[in-house]
């Protein structure tokens, strides 16, 4: 039986192998080689099924593999996290600390990376005077106030924020003449709640009316929990926050004057010839500490604003209600040190970066380009920037006029199938509608669908 079969075999391929000989001198190119390879696995005794086979790759296209992406220079987004071993370490729990509320930002990306309470209401205490230093800081911005104007101190400053208050003072005396300067210091770096009114009646004339000012300011901010009855934190039925817009203010005042930010990084200020020392203890215990700002009342507790930048990347911690300064100052260190530790922030697109090219009709050109208008900066467990994974959405044909403020679609960033955020997309710039033939004739093209 086994000569039988082999008998069979070798005229099986003979013929074929004749038959290859006659096709050469009529065939070139791709068929040839087929039949070559044909040939090939009859004297192995295989199949030309099983050859082609073993010869073609099983691995799927990435979903951007026909996507402008591919010209882009390499980025992780290119990468799908299914072609490689997942290397993703579990992260473990933020850690236990003595707080009602805690909140941990990234700076640069907005994410709250651990959370207690965050959205549950406190009082502010002096994290208020953070609001009176933005409302201080925009007015030296648009020219309202100047560093080197002098302010009157007034009665009320001094009676409700003087020395008489047995309250956090810069000891301003009822009359004194101070630069506005030394008023920002005092309030910032002493706590001081007369620096705090003098400067709130400079700027609105009174303190309800700053107060107005500081409640409008919150909303802009998007600080939505929060409202402010007084420029210094003192109890009001009015003051009230959470931990989480305590940490967008913070940000806000990082992002928004980087001029006068230094001014939460003092030590020890002295005026009058009384010196007091800045009662955030870890601008000395933690040289990456560079503010921001303390808190103390009885139904408050203990709080502490802080800001950390380590290796390009900074965290805000904002801690409220703990027991003593000790425990606001080791809760926030132990936050600081496990958002360095787990996490990493990465600049995933820049401004203005071009993904990917749309058709566009009615237009003076054929296509656009569209991209995010600002940097997308994410922050990630330490080793999965290169699991994320990006999905763009656009309209398949885009109709001008376009403005490149006007969004024509969006990306949405994923990783692990969890949706980290969604980013609006624009023209990379302006596109002016064709003269009347041309609009005419993309007229027809899309009642065809062309």
């Amino acid at each position: 039986m086994r000569v039988m079969t082999r008998i069979v075999q070798v005229i099986f391929c003979k013929r074929f192998g004749a038959m290859i000989v006659n096709f050469k001198l009529v065939l070139s190119g791709l068929l040839l080689s087929v039949l070559t390879m044909s040939l090939a696995a009859c004297k192995k005794g295989e199949s030309p099924a099983v050859a082609s086979s073993s010869a073609t790759s099983s691995s799927a296209p990435s979903p951007l593999e026909s996507s402008p992406l591919r010209s882009l220079p390499k980025s992780p987004l290119e990468t799908s996290p299914a072609a490689r071993p997942s290397t993703a370490v579990a992260i473990p729990n933020a850690p236990t600390i003595e707080a009602r509320a805690y909140a941990l930002m990234d700076f640069a990306s907005g994410q709250v990376l651990a959370e207690t309470n965050s959205s549950e209401r406190a009082e502010p205490a002096s994290l208020t005077k953070l609001m009176t230093s933005y409302i201080v800081f925009d007015a030296l911005r648009i020219g309202k106030l100047k560093l080197t104007d002098i302010v009157t101190i007034s009665e009320h400053a001094w009676r409700v924020g003087g020395a008489s208050s047995d309250g956090s003072t810069s000891f301003l005396p009822i009359g004194a003449q101070v630069p506005v300067e030394i008023l920002i210091q005092g309030m910032i770096v002493q706590s001081g709640n007369d620096a705090s009114i003098a400067l709130a009646e400079q700027i609105a004339g009174n303190e309800d009316t700053f107060a107005q000012l500081m409640r409008t300011y919150a909303q802009h901010l998007g600080m939505t929990a929060t409202s402010f009855g007084n420029a210094t934190g003192l109890p009001s039925p009015l003051d009230y926050t959470t931990a989480h817009d305590i940490a967008l203010l913070a940000q806000a005042l990082v992002r928004d004057f980087p001029q006068y930010y230094h001014y939460f990084a003092e030590q020890e200020f002295t005026y009058n010839n009384i010196t007091q020392h800045n009662r955030n203890g870890l601008l000395l215990r933690d040289p990456t500490v560079d503010g921001l700002k303390t808190g103390h009342t009885e139904g408050a507790g203990y709080c502490l604003v802080s800001s950390a930048l380590r290796n390009d990347m900074r965290l805000i911690t904002v801690v409220m209600g703990t027991p003593s300064i000790k425990a606001r100052e080791e809760g926030t260190s132990a936050l600081l040190n496990y958002g360095f530790s787990f996490y990493e922030t990465r600049r995933m697109y820049t401004a203005n970066q071009a993904l990917k090219s749309a058709v566009v009709r009615k237009g003076m050109v054929d296509s656009i380009e569209v991209g995010p208008a600002t940097d997308i900066q994410l922050t990630l467990p330490r080793g999965r920037a290169d699991a994320v994974q990006a999905q763009l959405e656009l309209p398949t044909t885009l109709i001008a006029p376009l403005k490149h403020t006007l969004a024509v679609g969006k990306m949405t960033l994923m990783v692990d199938g969890k949706e980290l955020g969604t980013y609006p997309l624009y023209p990379l710039k302006d596109v002016e509608p064709a003269g009347f033939f041309g609009r005419m004739i993309d007229s027809v093209k899309l009642r065809f669908h062309q």
